[in-house]
């Protein structure tokens, strides 16, 4: 969901999934993320229901973000074995900064360091604001394709004086699930390739997914900053992810690399006739 809105839905039972992300634990101040979803389809609308809540913490808390969003996805089959989806999501947000934990230069002293108050002036009132972002999903039971637009009204999200707008987010993502002849449990890849541009900053990820039974691997590339290794499995309606970036930059193992934990599940729902086809993507 947090990827794009229009997979709203796509597992069509009931969906909840949590996330936690550790990025560089190794530097003081790492970026710690937190986020949980819900989303499943609803015949009556023709299309899916989501909601996504995120916190994300930088600078040991000293930056914090909350956003709550809702997420609609409408579907629309093509043919028999193709479609799409569109999807639209509306989203609160806040961003607040920690006072206590800020310095300024005017309380250094040249021989005992931080001793004096500073003359700045508190500025911690939250800066809340409503966001929105629309994607659309194309799928089959064999690849798959989207295109999603975050921050589209550009919100000012500066928490002191003045404007800071929020630059628009363009995500295309792509991939593919290629079943294998095995001998005794499915096989699977999945090859895929994310990419993301905001402003003056461009994102490559591409990478692999191998599963065999109820067991999940992969691993990807991203920019020329780190190889993510990821490991999962999946037990009757669980599913468990770790993932951990190995950081290739100039920024080596100081960082720690990053860890990331994902555990989802998708619950059963009554069997019907089936209005719509779900989309076979990889689970993690």
């Amino acid at each position: 969901l947090y990827l794009n809105p229009a997979f709203a839905g796509t597992a069509h039972c009931p969906r909840l999934s949590l996330n936690y992300r550790n990025q560089w634990p190794g530097i003081s101040g790492s970026y710690v993320t937190n986020s949980v979803s819900y989303d499943q389809h609803v015949d009556a609308l023709a299309g899916g229901i989501g909601l996504l809540v995120l916190n994300d913490r930088a600078g040991e808390g000293t930056i914090s973000t909350t956003n709550v969003s809702g997420i609609y996805s409408y579907q629309l089959p093509v043919t028999r074995t193709f479609s799409i989806k569109a999807g639209i999501q509306a989203t609160w947000a806040q961003k607040k900064i920690d006072w206590s934990k800020l310095t300024f230069g005017d309380q250094i002293d040249a021989r005992r360091g931080f001793i004096y108050n500073t003359n700045e002036i508190q500025r911690d009132q939250p800066a809340s604001y409503v966001d929105f972002t629309a994607g659309v999903l194309g799928f089959s039971e064999k690849y798959f394709g989207g295109f999603s637009v975050s921050h589209l009204t550009e919100p000012n999200e500066s928490v002191i004086e003045g404007e800071s707008p929020l630059p628009r987010k363009y995500t295309f993502h792509a991939g593919a699930v290629i079943p294998l002849d095995g001998k005794g449990e499915e096989a699977s890849i999945s090859p895929n390739l994310l990419v993301q541009m905001q402003q003056d900053f461009l994102q490559i990820n591409f990478g692999m997914y191998y599963s065999k039974g109820p067991i999940v691997a992969g691993l990807w590339y991203r920019n020329a900053d780190s190889f993510i290794a990821l490991l999962g499995f999946q037990t009757g309606i669980m599913k468990f992810g770790y993932s951990y970036d190995i950081t290739v930059s100039k920024l080596t193992n100081k960082t720690a690399g990053s860890h990331e934990l994902s555990l989802g599940f998708v619950f059963d729902c009554q069997p019907r006739r089936r209005k719509f086809r779900t989309i076979s993507c990889p689970s993690f």
